[in-house]
């Protein structure tokens, strides 16, 4: 591992403001960003990257290469709920591992946007579908974690039927702003992408800044009720996204040789998704447990993945 990388990830501004909102928490502090204005922020954040990200591949070619990445990312989403559930179910009720289960085989729409800024950092770029594979690895997961439950679970279900259970999740706010700002970017020629250029990136850096200080605001206040579920889930939230995250970057060296979209499959192989998840489960299980696993993604495995996974996961593709 290269711990200058490690280092140069831990000094970053964006992280070290996610970390001053968790002592604001332990401080007791009344630091905190407004509601809406956190909300603007997240859905600036999911547009931009959308934006650039249509631009990308609106310069590229339609090839093998996006189909076989559309494809493995799909797998990932599909394979990672299935084995994760039945280690989860030997410490939690069903509705609560199937939940665990989809958030950890979904994707962070936030850690995906700090991975690229990251990449940045390093001098690497990626291809502009990864912004569709992304979005497209949102809701294979959360069916798979519904369906898990509905076949191990000795108690009625809340009876949703599957078709507005995919409805929802590809209506859900940020894969619905992701997809179509990705479709807008690609239809938008150079001429009128420069005229929007200040806002889609110029400004991105500060406003990913303020929203992980706002991100370590809420995982300061989670902290408290996630360590009431026992050490297993603290254990699990870090050990199985970086086991993830490992398999993955050097796996895909079989779909793709480009570093920059070999990092971004490890990163969201190894994400958690604390936003889509939540929101679909509220819906289809209402019995699922929120205390346990949106601290589980957000609280752990986030800082964990910003701070020490990606310089690992990087090293792995680098050295494979």
């Amino acid at each position: 591992m290269n711990f200058d990388l490690l280092l140069e990830n831990i000094t970053n501004p964006a992280l070290l403001f996610f970390l001053l909102g968790i002592i604001a928490v332990r401080l007791k502090s009344d630091l905190e960003i407004p509601k809406n204005s956190s909300k603007f922020i997240s859905l600036y954040l999911l547009f931009s990257i959308g934006f650039k990200g249509g631009q990308e591949l609106s310069h590229s070619h339609f090839t093998l290469d996006i189909i076989w990445s559309v494809a493995f990312g799909i797998l990932i989403a599909l394979i990672i709920p299935l084995y994760s559930f039945f280690i989860l179910k030997k410490h939690f009720s069903i509705e609560n591992s199937g939940a665990i289960a989809a958030a950890y085989g979904s994707v962070s729409a936030v850690t995906f946007v700090t991975a690229i800024t990251f990449l940045e950092m390093q001098n690497y770029t990626f291809s502009g579908h990864m912004v569709a594979v992304m979005a497209l690895m949102e809701a294979p997961a959360i069916i798979v974690g519904v369906i898990l439950i509905r076949l191990f679970s000795k108690n009625d279900v809340h009876s949703t039927k599957m078709s507005s259970l995919i409805k929802h999740s590809f209506t859900n706010g940020s894969v619905l702003l992701i997809t179509g700002s990705l479709i807008i970017g690609f239809l938008a020629s150079d001429q009128q992408a420069l005229g929007i250029k200040p806002f889609t990136t110029d400004m991105f850096k500060g406003f990913l800044a303020i929203f992980l200080l706002d991100m370590g605001i809420v995982s300061g206040r989670k902290l408290n009720d996630f360590f009431k579920s026992g050490w297993f889930s603290f254990f699990f939230a870090i050990i199985i996204p970086l086991i993830n995250g490992i398999v993955v970057a050097y796996v895909s060296h079989f779909i793709t040789d480009d570093i920059g979209n070999r990092f971004i499959f490890a990163v969201l192989a190894s994400s958690a998704s604390y936003i889509a998840v939540p929101a679909a489960m509220k819906i289809a299980v209402p019995k699922a447990n929120p205390g346990i696993f949106l601290p589980m993604a957000l609280a752990i495995t986030f800082p964990f993945n910003i701070t020490f996974g990606m310089p690992i996961y990087l090293s792995i593709v680098l050295c494979s």
